[in-house]
């Protein structure tokens, strides 16, 4: 691990999060929307990918540096698109329509700070495992594949969970009820499983060497706590708590790690 060298990039990394944010702070300004900010969280996380692969030329193994940027990119611009397709037309989304209500000032500079600043420095923290991976000594060996199977896994689980809820969501005889077919039988969190075993794979690649590891695995624990305690399932459940049907779904649903659906009565 060429520590100076990783050192020096930071700061240009953080820049790269910070402009990806301005310039979607930008556009939402100018359609009167915020909920554009969910399309930037994959963007920058595939801009700040770029930009440390750049930075690390010359320094770093040129297979583990391509490989370790292709996955984040994939799956960062993969996120960005389906959610982009996803709010196309849409109004506010009733999240940030609730925060700016109770916001004290001007809305929108409370939104930059609370939003837009604050997710561009968990993408740069985050995404320390794949800053750290360009600078390593490399081969491609066993642990950058195992954490490429796990990502894998993790895009599969995300991509044909997102595609089933979209093709659910689309039948207008499914109009109020509840999502509980093919992966979402399996867990109410297909997406957010699969973002969780994307970063845990990207974190296994600088597994390679211990004390890379060591000093970036605060970033897959700050995403697994997003996704399972944070903005992720446990925000998502309270809104849908509600729902008609979404009681008996839970009680026979996995909560987040995918295993078979639970049979009525059973515990």
């Amino acid at each position: 691990m060429m520590w100076q060298a990783f050192a020096e990039g930071l700061g240009a990394t953080a820049g790269a999060a910070l402009a990806v944010m301005l310039v979607t702070f930008a556009v939402a300004l100018h359609r009167g929307v915020h909920r554009v900010v969910d399309v930037a969280w994959g963007a920058a996380f595939a801009a700040v990918a770029l930009v440390s692969y750049v930075l690390s030329a010359g320094e770093g193994d040129d297979g583990v540096r391509l490989l370790v940027t292709v996955l984040t990119v994939a799956w960062g611009l993969r996120l960005a698109l389906h959610i982009a397709r996803r709010g196309r037309g849409l109004g506010e989304d009733p999240r940030y329509a609730a925060m700016l209500a109770g916001a004290h000032g001007n809305p929108d500079l409370y939104a930059l700070r609370k939003v837009y600043l604050l997710q561009g420095a968990l993408v740069w923290l985050i995404s320390l495992p794949v800053q750290a991976a360009q600078y390593l000594a490399g081969p491609v060996g066993g642990w950058a594949w195992a954490g490429t199977a796990v990502w894998a896994v993790g895009l599969g689980f995300e991509a044909v969970g997102d595609l089933q809820l979209a093709r659910f969501k689309a039948d207008p005889a499914h109009r109020g009820r509840i999502m509980d077919r093919g992966l979402w039988s399996w867990t109410r969190h297909p997406n957010y499983f699969g973002d969780f075993c994307v970063w845990w794979g990207l974190f296994l690649i600088v597994c390679a060497e211990p004390a890379t590891a060591a000093a970036t695995v605060v970033s897959p624990l700050v995403m697994s706590f997003l996704l399972i305690r944070g903005s992720g399932k446990a925000l998502l459940e309270r809104h849908m708590a509600g729902r008609p049907g979404y009681a008996e779904y839970t009680a026979r649903t996995s909560g987040f790690l995918p295993r078979p659906p639970r049979s009525p009565g059973s515990r």
